[in-house]
């Protein structure tokens, strides 16, 4: 079951880096500022490396946002990124975002439930 969440996070990431990649084209291309920049820090559901690694990977590859940094688990606390997004409509959004790559990865490594569990 795993394996069909797998192949689609892989498509919904594909599909995600395809609209980023225009919304930079159009910006670019655009005269004026179309970029809001903003930083979040989000505390992260993942828990295992490979976990922080493909969620830090697959924002990284989508145009218009990177991670700038991680702090890692400790004392209880979950592991952090540190993520700038050139196009923030609020920062809600920006986390609204992030919830469902994490959802869709936890699907992916875990299974369809581990995808609702909360932060601890």
């Amino acid at each position: 079951m795993r394996v069909l969440y797998a192949l689609g996070y892989l498509v919904w990431i594909a599909v995600e880096v395809v609209k980023g990649s225009f919304d930079v084209a159009r910006d670019t291309l655009t005269p004026g500022v179309g970029s809001t920049p903003a930083i979040v820090e989000y505390p992260l559901r993942c828990r295992t490396d490979l976990e922080v690694t493909v969620m830090a990977s697959s924002i990284t590859i989508t145009p218009g946002t990177i991670v700038l940094g991680t702090a890692s688990a400790r004392d209880g606390e979950p592991p952090v990124l540190y993520v700038h997004s050139l196009y923030a409509r609020s920062r809600a959004d920006i986390i609204a975002g992030l919830d469902e790559m994490e959802t869709r990865l936890l699907r992916a490594t875990r299974g369809r439930r581990a995808g609702e569990v909360q932060a601890a």
